[in-house]
């Protein structure tokens, strides 16, 4: 398995849980729980956000794909 692989995977499933907080956040009527919710759906746009970063950085230095340019 390759970084790339584990990395796609790793951010499904980071877009997973933040869909998950993000549903929980509106679900609630407890203030005290949406806002954690809503904290927890926010660390998470940035784990999925840095996942991404990396991936595209991995991408665009792979010298298969420089190859193919």
């Amino acid at each position: 398995m390759t970084v790339q692989t584990d990395l796609k995977k790793a951010l499904a499933a980071a877009q997973s849980a933040l869909g998950s907080y993000e549903t929980f956040a509106e679900s609630t009527q407890d203030q005290a729980a949406k806002q954690m919710y809503q904290e927890l759906a926010s660390d998470m746009q940035r784990h999925v956000d840095v996942l991404n970063s990396r991936l595209t950085y991995l991408s665009n230095i792979n010298p298969l794909n420089q190859q193919q340019q």
